[in-house]
């Protein structure tokens, strides 16, 4: 779940003299790889203040599905995880694998950022932790660093496999992921990604009554892309419901159901774009439950 906004920043050229001083944001293309080493280092860079801003909204130790705080807990999406194995992929912190670990299953956690993963394993070893455990006993996660779209396991591996608001919005071929992610499942294995709400696209990124009046086309799907001298230092893509829904089947995943979670009543909270005000009217998320074939 990204909330990024324009950073004052410096970069330097062969002759070590500044050659840009502001971070420039605007709709345009940027290939796979460019989109790819630009948000591993945005999410290196950003790892710790990220955590700091929003990490007692996630929880160490909780499955949270959106800004809108639903969570795992509450909608049981993943269905009976006791004894399965589980890969939780753009997962940060880790905090929703260390959830699923803690409900009996085998997890592993991956993303693309080492910095972030840094920030799991400091929180694995937190005193914060173990005492979220009843047990006393710290969920100790296995961590791998890897593009969701080169997944490092076998086939047929998992029986579980989730993200939530990762991967999918950061890649401009979200189709490979899914392919990846078919693969490692096994017959009848399940999958579930939330991402941000289509919708959100056509408008700013404001969570006052500026963040309701519509100013891009559903159809554009121009990539949002941050640049610093020219060079992409953030991307995140738009997918249309219809778009997203034939790159899962066109992987060989049966979609089961799409979740589009009402912002509650209690949370009072703001992230980024994300706001009651906002939440109330339009939707944020969206929540995919698919199934391979089996």
């Amino acid at each position: 779940m990204s909330d990024s906004d324009q950073t004052a920043a410096v970069a330097f050229g062969p002759d070590g003299k500044p050659v840009h001083d502001e971070i420039v944001a605007a709709r345009r293309d940027v290939g796979a790889d460019d989109s790819a080493r630009a948000n591993r280092a945005w999410w290196d860079e950003q790892a710790e203040d990220y955590y700091a801003e929003h990490g007692a909204f996630l929880g160490d130790a909780e499955l949270v599905w959106g800004p809108e705080g639903v969570r795992e807990s509450d909608l049981h999406l993943l269905g009976d995880v006791a004894g399965a194995d589980v890969l939780e992929i753009g997962a940060g912190a880790a905090q929703g694998g260390r959830y699923v670990a803690r409900t009996g299953a085998r997890v592993v956690a991956t993303d693309l950022s080492a910095g972030m993963l840094r920030r799991a394993r400091a929180i694995d070893g937190s005193a914060r932790v173990d005492d979220a455990d009843e047990k006393g006993a710290r969920a100790t996660l296995p961590l791998v660093q890897c593009d969701g779209r080169a997944l490092p396991f076998a086939d047929a591996s998992f029986d579980i496999v989730f993200s939530a608001h990762g991967v999918l919005a950061f890649v401009a071929d979200p189709h490979v992921v899914l392919a990846e992610v078919a693969r490692v499942l096994r017959p009848g294995g399940r999958a579930v990604f939330s991402t941000p709400h289509p919708m959100r696209w056509c408008f700013p990124d404001d969570p006052g009554p500026a963040g309701l009046v519509a100013t891009m086309s559903y159809w554009d799907t121009t990539p949002y892309v941050e640049s610093l001298a020219g060079r992409p230092t953030y991307a995140e893509h738009h997918r249309t419901l219809g778009a997203r829904l034939r790159e899962f089947v066109s992987a060989g995943l049966e979609v089961v159901d799409l979740l589009e979670p009402e912002w509650p009543d209690e949370n009072t909270s703001v992230w980024g774009g994300w706001s009651p005000t906002r939440g109330a009217i339009l939707p944020g998320t969206c929540i995919w439950v698919a199934r391979r074939p089996g």
